[in-house]
């Protein structure tokens, strides 16, 4: 039995050392710690391949960091925290915050058995709620206020990382890592705190300083890929905000991280809309039924080849450009008339940065249906975004190999070119032009005299 005061710090969407106040406290308040993996049935039931794989390689990861002592076991969290508690008489159980609903739910339940939680630190910068207008105290509708209202807050400096930590050792029964293979054909991104920490260094070498430019060419390194590592909080927000600038590239990189914190206090004060329209009045819109048209979209057989290589890129690497992730969903519900929930859904069985908030209220945004004015009005088109932001056709190129003998001038529009379609790529499946002044009727049908606007 170890000796003195035991603590446990449960992570969950903190799988790192540095800058985490949870882990700190457990460590300052106690003699030795026990550092806890619950794998949860019902979230590996609902993730996907590629997520679990991610997932898998992280925990391996944490451990490495821990000195080999996780524990991990599977299990209904009251009971392997009941039992933990029990065998080493536990004193505290420590853990960051959680603010979206399952995470919320479970935490009230694992309190309402009668297990007390010690909150320290959170997954954001501000945690959700916090931010508020000052004229009545109510929660921001609107992304732009909402940024400058976060960034008078501020946030705490990154927590110190503990010089020292004693660890309770682990029997074997709490050594169950999970074996989540890849699927066969799949390449995803490095896991773990020490690889997080890695691709920010490099990206503060080498692309912070132009992320303001290069950010949304598709066919370039130019984004930071900090998401993956956000979602499973191998690093923390506060790390990546620390050391920011006031140029424009800098504050273009800040306001990506706005908008992670905004979507979360979207979903804190709106609980439903991860499946929920945030605007309810498009519920009533005309939607077709998803088929054939869909299952193209899926695969990446669209006929559009922006769009085609952003959903092969997606398969195969459980990842998305974020240009791209709004030219598909754009294309997904105002050329194919689908609800934006089955994107959403799709997304989060492929994704490895999956985060309920984001995904939810990008799709919502890109869709029309979330947090913005009047913006059902902005559809992408497809080719012309290709055409802009893959100017060569390089990341065409790279995800769909049927059109890599085309130029950059005839890539965008194969239809055009004799050569277009003699290597196998499909045709289109619809006109963007006609199906982008279809979405506009079928706004036109519910919006009768009350206002779509959702802060009116």
């Amino acid at each position: 039995m170890p000796k003195g005061k035991v603590a446990i710090i449960w992570f969950r969407r903190d799988l790192r050392i540095n800058d985490h106040p949870a882990l700190l406290a457990a460590v300052e308040s106690s003699e030795q710690v026990i550092p806890l993996f619950i794998l949860d049935k019902t979230q590996i039931k609902e993730a996907g391949a590629k997520l679990l794989a991610y997932m898998a390689q992280s925990l391996r990861s944490l451990d490495e960091s821990l000195g080999n002592n996780l524990h991990i076991i599977e299990g209904d969290q009251v009971e392997v925290l009941t039992a933990l508690i029990k065998k080493y008489d536990v004193q505290e159980v420590h853990i960051s915050a959680e603010y979206e609903r399952y995470g919320a739910e479970r935490d009230a339940r694992v309190e309402a058995a009668g297990i007390k939680l010690v909150r320290t630190g959170s997954p954001y910068a501000v945690t959700p709620g916090r931010v508020l207008k000052p004229s009545d105290a109510t929660p921001y509708k609107v992304y732009t206020p909402f940024y400058r209202a976060w960034r008078t807050h501020g946030w705490r400096a990154p927590a110190k990382t503990p010089k020292s930590m004693k660890f309770v050792q682990p029997t074997s029964e709490y050594r169950s890592f999970p074996d989540f293979p890849l699927p066969k054909g799949v390449e995803i991104i490095k896991a773990g705190e020490a690889a997080a920490l890695s691709r920010f260094k490099e990206f503060t070498k080498k692309g912070l300083d132009t992320y303001d430019e290069n950010r949304n060419f598709a066919g370039i390194d130019g984004t930071s890929k900090m998401s993956s590592y956000l979602k499973f909080g191998e690093i923390h927000p506060r790390t990546l905000l620390e050391n920011l600038g006031e140029s424009k590239a800098h504050d273009t990189f800040r306001k990506e991280i706005a908008w992670r914190e905004f979507y979360a206090d979207v979903l804190f004060n709106n609980p439903m809309t991860d499946r929920e329209y945030y605007a309810p009045r498009f519920a009533d819109m005309r939607y077709d039924e998803p088929g054939a048209q869909f299952k193209a979209w899926c695969e990446g057989k669209t006929g559009y080849p922006f769009v085609d290589a952003a959903m092969r890129q997606l398969i195969q690497e459980g990842w998305m450009h974020n240009r791209t992730r709004m030219v598909v969903a754009s294309f997904l519900v105002k050329d194919l008339h689908l609800e934006w929930q089955l994107g959403e859904r799709f997304f989060a069985d492929h994704l490895v940065d999956y985060d309920v908030a984001s995904n939810a209220h990008g799709w919502q945004w890109t869709a029309g249906t979330g947090t913005d004015a009047s913006p059902y009005y902005r559809v992408f088109n497809p080719i012309e975004q290709g055409k802009r932001f893959d100017e060569n056709g390089d990341y065409i190129r790279k995800y769909v190999p049927e059109l890599a003998h085309l130029s950059a001038a005839e890539i965008h529009e194969p239809w055009l070119y004799l050569d277009g379609y003699s290597k196998g790529y499909p045709e289109r499946l619809v006109d963007h032009a006609i199906e982008r002044l279809e979405s506009l009727e079928r706004l036109k049908e519910i919006k009768a005299d009350k206002p779509l606007d959702p802060r009116a």
